[in-house]
């Protein structure tokens, strides 16, 4: 049997330049690499003609040069313009800053090119497509998988290495699936299951490659929930909460009335705190709907039944807004509240950790400082988990061992169907606040192509004159070499020089460092900022009640559940709010992911719908995509 623990240093292409590219991602042994499945997959088997093509289609094309590769100057970008002609029809193409295409391309030679076709005024366009010369099938000709890249690496790279990777270990593979289920449920074996779901060969090919790894990582998810369940069971009796401390001590001093569901969650949680069992529950809800309440309620019972609670979140910032709303509402019961993130001095970090050891702190609220060995709790009875899918397993169960058996609440503002969330997590019992607030306004939705660019850049900029703020999003940091995506960079370059310079304009990605991306949500949340443009990293993050427009680039690109959360982001003050979906594409998915979005603002009807297309539809097309969420899970 093959060694899968060999470092992916010694796969074949890659050395030590390009491992260091692979270790970002993640990517340390054969079995990683292997395990590092497409996010979907581009069918360029089949050649289209010209005349077939629909302006905005992604097509193959095959055509004969008729010119050569003509350098221009076009502001500070060099483009390279090519004619060909496919049949009858010629075709315009055009790249930027890739010098090199002068001495590969030769007139009269064949090629195949794979792209955006754009039809202006009967004229056929294709820029930055995806090429071949005839006959050699490298990157078109056949159905071509799409990694999650970082920066330096490109498709065509990792494409190679994963494919030197998977052969190295085709046939080597030790099956781990008895017979007879591989028999009974008619599965793949796992060598043609690994190779196929790489490189298949046709739809059918990845169909059941990815039926098997799925079923098999299923199965693997349901065996160790078992396991768990077994042991909570064996396990040492928990906090048995005082029955006396009632939490309508602190509804009955709120400013505004809890929501059905609201109240329903609370009588769940308050009996599991009153048993001497743990308490391991997910608290599932919409955006808006009013976690952060429920946390404070339960972190109250806790620390007046004399225990302390640890409220972990992912971001300084959202860890900082959860302090001052706990402050709101606790304050008045004399309860000791604490901020512990990376920021706060190392004088008093030391002093805040004293002072948490002897018992002086109730509840302390922070980020990943929090899970430090020198961090101890006096008496921890209870732990919060914001965001849970920002923590894997060992983060929580590292905060809940500096207690003894603490109860365990995570929570979650990503809607998950009911079925699937029994399946990831099994070993929680589930609430669900399924009720928005009455205050709160539905934030209304449009789909709109590009030809509408003049249009939303005139309502931005007279909200923005009524005092408003706008987010911004866009898929990526830096142009993916096969992706022709606005990057935040240059997007953020382009709004503050030409399009909007009268206002002020800063960018967000996740490649800053957290004191910086801190700083600039900081700002925006002050209205320091009138327009933020920023990748999904704002998708978990401060509430800004006067940000009232959400843009969000490409939208074809996000899944709906992420959509959705991004969406959320505005709303979220008095003012009403939009979200405008900028998106490309006339394919059917397309479509009808962008009509889900605005008919509803119902996230777990969306996550439903989301499962739906994406767990049986476009697999090879731009909608399918990997789910980044999920660290521990492949394709779940």
């Amino acid at each position: 049997m093959i060694d899968l623990n060999k470092p992916v240093q010694y796969v074949k292409n890659v050395g030590p330049t390009r491992v260091k590219l692979l270790n970002k991602l993640n990517i340390n042994t054969l079995q990683d690499l292997i395990s590092y499945f497409p996010r979907n997959y581009e069918d360029r088997g089949i050649a289209k003609r010209l005349s077939d093509c629909q302006d905005g289609e992604d097509a193959l094309i095959k055509g004969v040069a008729i010119t050569k590769v003509q350098e221009i100057f076009a502001r500070r970008l060099k483009m390279y313009k090519l004619v060909i002609r496919d049949g009858q029809t010629p075709c315009t193409i055009i790249w930027y800053n890739q010098s090199y295409l002068k001495n590969v391309i030769k007139i009269g030679h064949t090629y195949n090119f794979y792209g955006k076709v754009e039809i202006k005024l009967g004229r056929y366009e294709m820029k930055s497509p995806i090429f071949d010369e005839s006959g050699e099938n490298k990157n078109t000709g056949k159905i071509i998988p799409i990694y999650p890249l970082t920066y330096g690496i490109s498709q065509n790279t990792i494409r190679k290495i994963i494919e030197n990777g998977v052969n190295e270990a085709y046939g080597n593979l030790e099956e781990t699936l008895p017979d007879y289920i591989l028999e009974q449920f008619k599965l793949m074996d796992i060598n043609n299951a690994m190779k196929k779901v790489h490189f298949p060969e046709n739809k059918s090919d990845f169909i059941k490659a990815r039926y098997r790894l799925v079923f098999e990582e299923l199965l693997s998810f349901q065996l160790a929930l078992l396991k768990i369940k077994e042991n909570y069971k064996n396990d040492e009796l928990g906090i048995e909460f005082n029955k006396n401390v009632k939490m309508s001590d602190v509804i009955n001093t709120l400013p505004f009335k809890l929501t059905k569901a609201q109240l329903r969650v609370l009588e769940e949680i308050d009996l599991d705190m009153e048993t001497s069992k743990p308490m391991n529950r997910l608290l599932q809800g919409d955006v808006g709907s009013g976690k952060t309440i429920v946390s404070e309620i339960a972190a109250y019972k806790a620390v007046k039944s004399g225990y302390q609670a640890a409220i972990l979140a992912p971001t300084a910032i959202l860890a900082t807004q959860h302090f001052e709303n706990f402050q709101k509402t606790l304050n008045q019961f004399g309860i000791k509240i604490e901020l512990l993130i990376s920021a706060i001095t190392k004088k008093k970090k030391q002093e805040l950790k004293e002072r948490l050891k002897n018992g002086e702190i109730d509840i302390l609220i922070g980020t990943h400082a929090m899970l430090e060995d020198d961090v101890e709790f006096n008496n921890l009875g209870l732990v919060v988990t914001d965001e849970q899918h920002r923590f894997g397993v060992k983060q929580r169960a590292k905060i809940s061992a500096k207690g003894n058996n603490p109860d365990v609440l995570v929570m979650s503002a990503t809607p998950i169907p009911r079925t699937l969330a029994l399946i990831l997590y099994g070993d929680l019992d589930i609430s669900i606040i399924d009720e928005l607030p009455p205050n709160r306004k539905k934030i209304d939705t449009f789909a709109v192509g590009k030809d509408m660019e003049n249009r939303i850049n005139a309502f931005i900029t007279k909200q923005i004159k009524q005092g408003r703020q706008c987010y911004i999003v866009c898929p990526l940091v830096e142009e993916n070499e096969e992706m022709d995506l606005k990057s935040v960079t240059e997007l953020a370059e382009k709004l503050q020089t030409e399009t909007f310079p009268q206002f002020r304009v800063e960018f967000l990605h996740g490649k800053m460092k957290p004191k910086e991306k801190d700083e600039i949500m900081l700002k925006f949340k002050n209205k320091e900022i009138d327009i933020l443009i920023s990748t999904t990293v704002i998708e978990v993050g401060v509430d800004v009640p006067n940000a009232n427009i959400m843009v969000i680039e490409n939208a074809e690109r996000f899944g709906l559940a992420q959509l959705h959360q991004l969406r959320g982001r505005v709303g979220r003050g008095e003012y009403q709010s939009y979200c405008i979906l900028k998106f490309e594409g006339k394919g059917k998915v397309v479509q009808e992911r962008m009509k889900i979005m605005c008919q509803t603002n119902d996230g777990f009807i969306i996550s439903e719908k989301d499962l739906e297309l994406r767990g049986s539809g476009d697999f090879f097309g731009t909608a399918q995509h990997r789910n980044s969420r999920n660290e521990n899970s492949k394709f779940i």
